[in-house]
């Protein structure tokens, strides 16, 4: 699945235990409302889910060497879509501290409200 490629990819933000996100966790977003993939050349190199039954962004992965494009804003931009076409007004997601992601965030407004687990939390109204 190319969703899960992309996932494993990543150098920051890994899986402690993979085996914790199952290929039905994938499917499930993929047969569901709240998936964004970006492709370059056929290949998935991007994807991002929302969550509307937890309000949250569950997954926004860019793949190595396609980061800083832009592309991570965009798919961004549509899980915020997809959870307020849904009626949630206030979104939640974490990402690990000292990254890449966490600055990400922080620039596209997202406010960190505290830890979960070893994970910042943010919020953010859409």
């Amino acid at each position: 699945m190319a969703l899960k490629v992309v996932r494993s990819s990543v150098v920051e933000n890994v899986l402690a235990d993979p085996s914790k996100v199952t290929d039905h966790d994938y499917e499930w977003y993929v047969r569901n409302p709240g998936v964004a993939v970006w492709e370059e050349n056929g290949d998935v190199v991007g994807f991002s889910a929302a969550d509307p039954r937890n309000e949250n962004i569950w997954a926004l992965f860019i793949a190595p060497g396609f980061e800083r494009k832009g592309i991570g804003s965009i798919l961004l931009a549509e899980a915020c879509a997809c959870l307020k076409s849904a009626g949630i007004e206030r979104a939640w997601l974490t990402t690990d501290p000292n990254t890449r992601a966490e600055r990400f965030y922080r620039a596209a407004g997202w406010e960190h409200v505290g830890e979960r687990g070893n994970e910042l939390l943010f919020e953010r109204s859409l």
